[in-house]
């Protein structure tokens, strides 16, 4: 009888538990639903916020001086003599299927334009995230476990400099300094003006494409161009991430279980990164991924001063010529690029930390 009972009962309790191909599906959906709503949201956000302010996008189109009859033919052709929400499920349609508009500054859709400037700052942020991880974990490592020693009140004084510190001030003394006294780096731009355009873009990423193509001479001079401009990035970044990571390690080096390893005589150096740094991996993730979301976005003040042909100096041409549609469009990847970014800090928070699954 008890073997029945058992057995009986095994099914029900199989029954009543999810399967995990359920539980993958379940989650993926309301990722994909959690996505498209964010997404939705952004939408609405940088459309009706182009509609308030004070520009208007015919003027950009016809100029001052067009006659009235063609500013309103120019106003019908664009739809804004339509209700606000039925411009925007039309705005919505067009984005959905990859319409971002015509660009006024370079009569080219506005979606070539992105796909043509964003490699750019992608290149620049990217390298400028390594750096700040590369030295800001370390730092802020080194920062917790030495406190109040000279070390720490330097690395504090740095990240002070980073939060402090004009963006267009450190890229004008950089080339200054580096650039036109020491002849340490390149200059303004990509790459010389005797090599521009001879790689012809695969990624738009010009030093993957230089060498994929063989271009060695090219590959070397986009690096000497790209160590200021991201170094400058990097700095930033380095700056916030070595404080966030002092704060962390600080608060896991006063945890109980570091005082008792201590105390069984585990060297130093294996209680500071095997015992106080593993857990604040999971919370660094997030700073990074924000602190690179930053640099993509925040770049504009870099770009332009170092003339860089990414999406923050497109945005800021835009924003001058009174381009509506490279504004939105640039604004929407920009946004787009913080909520993917998000996600992936997601992901990989759940990868490290299996409490948060």
């Amino acid at each position: 009888m008890a073997n029945d009972s058992t057995t009986a009962a095994t099914p029900v309790r199989r029954a009543s538990r999810p399967s995990r191909s359920r539980q993958r599906l379940t989650s993926l959906a309301g990722f994909l639903v959690t996505l498209a709503i964010t997404f939705l949201g952004l939408l609405a956000i940088t459309f009706f916020i182009g509609r308030i302010v004070p520009i208007d996008p015919v003027l950009a189109v016809v100029g001052d001086r067009a006659p009235v009859a063609v500013y309103e033919r120019v106003r019908q052709e664009m739809g804004l003599d339509q209700p606000l929400i039925t411009q925007f499920v039309s705005y919505v349609g067009d984005v959905a299927t990859g319409n971002f508009g015509t660009s006024v500054s370079t009569g080219k859709p506005v979606i070539e334009d992105l796909a043509r400037v964003f490699p750019a700052t992608l290149e620049m942020a990217t390298l400028g995230i390594i750096l700040g991880v590369l030295i800001g974990v370390p730092l802020g490592v080194f920062a917790a476990a030495r406190r109040g020693s000279w070390l720490d009140q330097g690395i504090r004084v740095v990240g002070l400099l980073g939060y402090s510190v004009p963006a267009f001030w450190l890229g004008l003394v950089g080339l200054a300094v580096f650039y036109a006294r020491l002849n340490w780096v390149g200059g303004p731009g990509r790459v010389d003006i005797f090599y521009d355009g001879m790689v012809s873009p695969i990624t738009g990423l010009i030093l993957i494409d230089s060498i994929i193509v063989g271009e060695w001479e090219i590959f070397r001079n986009a690096v000497w161009h790209l160590i200021l401009p991201a170094s400058c990035l990097g700095f930033f970044s380095l700056a916030y991430i070595a404080r966030m990571t002092r704060s962390f390690m600080l608060d896991q080096l006063s945890q109980e279980y570091v005082t008792t390893a201590r105390v069984k005589g585990v060297p130093e150096r294996l209680v500071i990164w095997r015992h106080a740094f593993r857990p604040i991996r999971v919370p660094l993730i997030t700073v990074i991924g924000l602190s690179y979301a930053g640099l993509l976005e925040g770049s504009v003040m870099i770009e332009t001063i170092f003339s860089w042909p990414g999406i923050g100096n497109y945005l800021t041409v835009a924003l001058l010529n009174a381009d509506m549609s490279a504004v939105l469009g640039s604004t929407l990847v920009i946004g787009a690029v913080f909520i993917g970014i998000n996600k992936i800090s997601d992901v990989l928070y759940r990868v490290l930390d299996p409490r948060a699954r």
